[in-house]
């Protein structure tokens, strides 16, 4: 099936979690889906990026959505799930029958949610974001995200601790099924050590493309942050960091208008030469010919 990614003009636009209301910023939002009415946010139907975590319980529905370059058909009995600044983009909109629940990092930091950011679901060593669920864990999954919808709408005393309690029950679960669909990994200090490695690249790709500085903010040597990174990934540090600089330049070329220029200074490169010279070294493409070649194959 063809599709038609239309870039848009400028940078793609990243969007906060705001209350259902649209009054202002929140940490966390449940909501639930009837399968009659389709939420429909305009914006969301153009390439763009959430600041937030998104957790999708599908009891019914058939929207098709791409999370970077990987497209998805929402299915019944399945849970999707999403972490910040992906790429996303709503193709095909359906009513879902469901719920879904979204919260911030913001809400990660808070001291007595610090222990969920261990869990595999959060983590996601597997880089997925999909999971198939069993008639018990639909049945189980579902009293769990009513009893959340209902206690966010409700409002009350001690909401934000309900909501939490809850949440925290969520992702245990999740957590259950994860490790069961993609292998077990074993949260050790060093395994901790590459995902505050790959989270600092996320906030610092643009400006940081060396090791010694993201070993000096983790408060370790170079030679050790690229050990302890090869162990637990199988690639070295600066592997880590031009990857995620790649994977900026190549949504950049497919989701917007930007001139290769602007795209090498926005990632922090020195010139538009030394950039292409880059992208083709780690993709075998000049960025032009990149672009010509992603929308060609998805239009």
């Amino acid at each position: 099936m063809s599709v038609s990614l239309a870039p848009v003009k400028n940078t793609i636009p990243s969007y906060p979690l705001l209350k259902l209301d649209g009054s202002g910023p929140c940490m966390i939002q449940v909501r639930r889906a009837n399968g009659i009415d389709a939420h429909i946010e305009p914006a969301f139907l153009k390439p763009h990026r959430k600041d937030f975590y998104l957790f999708v319980f599908s009891q019914g529905g058939g929207s098709r959505h791409w999370v970077d370059f990987i497209p998805y058909t929402v299915r019944p009995n399945h849970f999707y799930f999403t972490v910040p600044h992906q790429v996303l983009l709503k193709e095909e909109t359906q009513p879902l029958k469901g719920f879904s629940a979204c919260f911030t990092e913001e809400f990660l930091q808070l001291e007595e949610n610090r222990t969920l950011r261990r869990l595999p679901i959060i983590q996601n060593p597997a880089s997925a974001h999909e999971l198939e669920l069993s008639d018990a864990d639909m049945a189980y999954i579902g009293d769990v995200m009513d009893k959340m919808a209902t206690e966010y709408k409700q409002g009350g005393d001690w909401q934000n601790q309900m909501l939490t309690s809850w949440l925290r029950v969520l992702v245990i679960y999740l957590s259950r099924i994860y490790n069961e669909q993609y292998g077990e990994t074993r949260i050790t200090e060093n395994y901790c050590h590459l995902k505050h490695f790959q989270q600092l690249i996320a906030q610092h790709y643009e400006t940081v493309h060396n090791v010694n500085t993201y070993a000096e903010l983790l408060n370790l040597t170079p030679g050790y942050l690229n050990d302890v990174v090869k162990q637990q990934s199988g690639k070295t540090a600066i592997t880590h960091i031009h990857n995620r600089l790649v994977m900026e330049a190549k949504r950049r070329l497919l989701h917007t208008d930007l001139s290769v220029k602007q795209i090498a200074d926005e990632l922090g490169f020195e010139d538009a030469a030394y950039f292409n010279r880059f992208f083709k070294r780690l993709t075998d493409a000049t960025p032009i010919a990149y672009r010509q070649q992603i929308r060609e194959k998805y239009r």
